[in-house]
């Protein structure tokens, strides 16, 4: 019995907590006391936090780390090592690696935590997915129209379970939760439009050159992106505690619409009961010197506009609903004050997104944001960037990935990676 027809068969001790996890007996002798083997790709603030999750779990065991920076790659072998020496686990040492394939390559890592800038996200979903490794890969899930549609293509093709970290659809109390529900089950009326408060769209990287930080294989770092010299705004020296603007910049990114956009049109894209679809069509603001403004529009004529409070509003025939974390009114008030009805609710959802990840790697269902959601999620993003830095309106199809009668636009779907960092075959 293989390791995933085993773990399919013994899904059902989930219902026992999370502790059946592991207990589970595992078809694989190098991994300790049975557990589920991780690796840790890219270990700035955001993968500490999972790594240090990951520790703290009965059922699983943390294998290897990799960072192309030697300080915060040397850092999360100490947390991990540490961690194991103090609680007399049976652990062999964790690894650490600049290399994210040689983690690919062990057979003993079951699954991998991806979280790098956005450029790097879909060779290591690529490869990752071929070594038949489970993902959770941090949002923005890909770079660009095309990486999505790949994306959902190799986990697909090799069965593998891929959870977006996109974690409001399970966690912040349950208030988007909510929200969907009263937008489907018609609270404030029909709906006409959303307004989406996010932030701007990224520029091209311009920032100056400064000396290396020793330690940090730059080359690496940038990865399929243009050369340019080093500048601690990207890639901050030591181990730090804030979130890099890497984000800013279009070479690694597409700004805070992709990076807040992930999390707050995937809710939209939810509500509207788009997973499997999108809009089929992209407006410029009306002043092409806007930073706000660009709208998606669907074929049921609601319109998604990026602008407005932080938050998402949706604009009803009879109401309209804000939510955002730690907020949901309606106005009129009276709206929302009884609970969604449970026929026809999205449901309760999992609490934690990690865990639910967990769970569906032992059952093999789809996790509560999987590739697709994702992908999808964020190709909202990457059309609204397409229509501010192009300035023209754009006529997508959701379902060919394709902008329609427009060769131009196709060819926007994508970028012209660096020799030696071309996508995986």
């Amino acid at each position: 019995m293989n390791r995933r027809t085993f773990l399919a068969a013994s899904a059902g001790l989930l219902a026992a907590g999370p502790l059946a996890f592991a207990r589970a007996p595992r078809p694989r002798a190098a991994s300790p006391n049975a557990r589920l083997g991780l690796g840790f790709i890219g270990m700035g603030i955001q993968n500490r936090g999972h790594l240090n999750w990951a520790l703290k779990h009965a059922g699983v065991q943390v294998i290897g780390v990799c960072d192309v920076d030697t300080t915060r790659r040397t850092h999360a072998k100490a947390t991990a090592d540490t961690h194991y020496a103090n609680a007399a686990s049976a652990s062999p040492g964790v690894s650490a690696t600049k290399d994210y394939h040689e983690l690919l390559a062990r057979p003993d890592i079951d699954a991998v935590v991806i979280s790098t800038p956005d450029h790097w996200h879909i060779n290591m979903i690529l490869d990752a997915a071929a070594a038949k490794k489970d993902i959770y890969c941090e949002k923005p899930l890909t770079l660009t129209l095309a990486e999505s549609r790949l994306a959902i293509e190799a986990v697909r093709k090799h069965g593998v379970v891929l959870q977006t970290g996109s974690q409001q659809r399970t966690e912040h109390d349950g208030r988007f939760r909510q929200a969907v529900d009263f937008v489907r089950q018609g609270r404030i009326g029909t709906l006409l439009s959303v307004n989406v408060g996010i932030g701007v769209s990224a520029t091209w990287c311009d920032l100056p050159e400064e000396a290396p930080e020793p330690g940090l294989d730059w080359d690496k770092w940038l990865g399929p992106a243009p050369v340019r010299p080093y500048n601690s705004i990207l890639s901050p020296r030591g181990v730090h505690d804030h979130y890099p603007a890497w984000r800013a910049y279009r070479e690694y990114s597409g700004g805070y619409i992709t990076d807040w956009g992930a999390h707050h049109l995937d809710i939209v894209q939810w509500a509207l009961s788009a997973d499997s679809s999108g809009p089929i069509r992209v407006l410029p603001p009306h002043n092409s010197q806007a930073n706000r403004g660009g709208k998606l529009i669907y074929a049921n004529g609601v319109e998604v506009t990026h602008g407005g409070p932080e938050g998402i509003t949706f604009v009803g025939t009879t109401g309209e609903l804000f939510v955002d974390r730690g907020t949901l009114w309606s106005r009129p008030d009276h709206l929302i004050k009884e609970p969604p009805s449970p026929e026809g609710s999205v449901g309760p959802g999992s609490k934690d997104h990690r865990q639910n990840w967990l769970d569906c790697i032992a059952s093999r269902a789809k996790p509560e944001c999987d590739v697709e959601i994702g992908a999808r999620s964020i190709a909202c993003a990457h059309l609204l960037n397409l229509a501010y830095w192009h300035q023209r309106p754009l006529t997508w199809n959701p379902q060919t990935w394709s902008f329609e009668n427009d060769p131009e636009a196709d060819t926007w779907r994508d970028y012209e990676r660096r020799q030696g960092f071309q996508l995986p075959a």
